[in-house]
């Protein structure tokens, strides 16, 4: 990856760190308390898993899944657990202080993005928020879940035979019946976010519907 795509992707990722970090400010405090699209998560846990992404390193990320056996959702739970503060200001002010770092887990820089469009939605949605992403932070983050396993967070067995075309960025991926919508819709339905089903058209909506064989 060229340094200034890393620059520009990096750019992208801090500016949705911002922008998250003014929405939260604007919520009350029982809404930090309302369950999020992430299953078994509440606003306030998506918010401290985002303070823990931002500040995983990629030693950091090995050892703490060493330490985990190897499962990922003992290792994401253990992370909220260290960076939940005691009140919703606590959270926020952590948050706050790692919007413009720059480290990441061994893994495509792409996934930045990821954490940060998907959690930045199941946050916003349930609590009345709307943004408008940059396409390209879109963009980039479909490519990435569509091409990366499922054992890893991605949705790369669930889309295998299924077309995915993003109406609103001339964007076309796969081979098979169609499932087209915002890309942003896309992205939130191979993440696992069945909320957005409901905003995509086309035979091959059916295959998001079910988990990968």
């Amino acid at each position: 990856m060229k340094s200034d795509t890393k620059r520009d992707i990096w750019r992208m990722v801090h500016a949705e760190r911002a922008a998250l970090v003014e929405d939260l400010a604007r919520l009350e405090p029982e809404q930090w308390d309302t369950p999020s699209l992430c299953a078994g998560w509440t606003v306030h846990d998506v918010a401290a898993h985002l303070v823990d992404t931002a500040l995983t390193t990629r030693t950091g990320f090995v050892a703490g899944l060493v330490r985990a056996r190897f499962d990922f959702d003992l290792q994401n739970r253990r992370g909220v657990e260290r960076r939940r503060g005691d009140s919703p200001e606590e959270t926020l002010a952590r948050l706050r202080r790692v919007v413009s770092r720059t480290s990441t887990p061994p893994a495509s820089l792409d996934t930045r993005l990821v954490e940060e469009v998907v959690h930045g939605e199941d946050i916003r949605r349930v609590v009345g928020l709307e943004r408008v992403y940059p396409q390209e932070a879109v963009a980039r983050a479909l490519r990435l879940q569509v091409r990366t396993p499922a054992s890893f967070g991605g949705a790369k067995e669930m889309v295998a035979a299924v077309r995915l075309t993003a109406t609103d960025a001339g964007l076309s991926i796969g081979e098979g019946p169609e499932a087209a919508g915002p890309a942003l819709s896309l992205l939130l339905a191979v993440s696992g976010r069945r909320v957005a089903l409901g905003e995509l058209d086309g035979p091959g909506v059916a295959a998001l519907t079910e988990p990968a064989a």
